[in-house]
């Protein structure tokens, strides 16, 4: 038995320092040199303190701000620990009132526009995370930041489009807005 107990116990000590430490330094370290950013955590930066992670959305609700989708998180949006969808299907009557009460709030925020609300504007991500919206859905409120700002349109649509994220590669995804990074554009071009 102590032959075969010996070599069992130094193979799993081994292979626990190689797969446990070593190997995690090793990609954290490249990782860190080839992606500083991103291995960082793609923190936005504002007045010298990190506001937020570019991979995380946050919960805007003040009119002068650009929202993001809504967050399936709980018990606050978009909390990172609780990271999940709603799993309501599109059949279930908890999600068309959800829905129905997004699409309500944001017509009380902005009741001029009369144009359809994207759908983004109205539905979580699968991760309740997501810290993106269509173009469409920024343009959707365009016209109410602009307002709450005292922001000629033009200027405000401007943002929009140098905020705009292409496609990865130029073929996969869509095209797509930051939030947190638009509302902080916002901010800096009120200076």
């Amino acid at each position: 038995m102590k032959t075969l107990l010996r070599p069992a116990i130094s193979l799993f000590v081994l292979l626990s320092v190689v797969t446990g430490i070593l190997y995690p330094l090793l990609v954290t370290g490249v990782a860190r040199i080839a992606f500083p950013a991103a291995a960082g955590g793609s923190l936005i930066i504002k007045d010298g303190k990190p506001i937020g992670s570019a991979l995380i959305g946050q919960n805007f609700t003040d009119p002068k701000y650009f929202w993001g989708r809504p967050s399936a998180t709980a018990p606050q949006p978009y909390n990172a620990a609780a990271s999940s969808g709603s799993n309501q299907g599109p059949l279930n009557p908890a999600l068309a009132d959800a829905v129905k009460g997004r699409v309500e709030a944001l017509h009380a925020a902005d009741p001029g526009n009369q144009r359809p609300v994207p759908i983004d504007l109205v539905t979580a991500s699968a991760s309740g995370l997501d810290p993106h919206i269509s173009p469409a859905a920024a343009e959707y409120q365009t016209e109410r930041v602009a307002r709450a700002r005292q922001l000629d349109v033009k200027a405000v649509r401007q943002l929009v489009t140098e905020n705009t994220e292409g496609r990865d590669l130029g073929i996969f995804g869509e095209p797509r807005v930051n939030v947190l990074k638009l509302n902080v554009a916002l901010d800096a071009h009120a200076r």
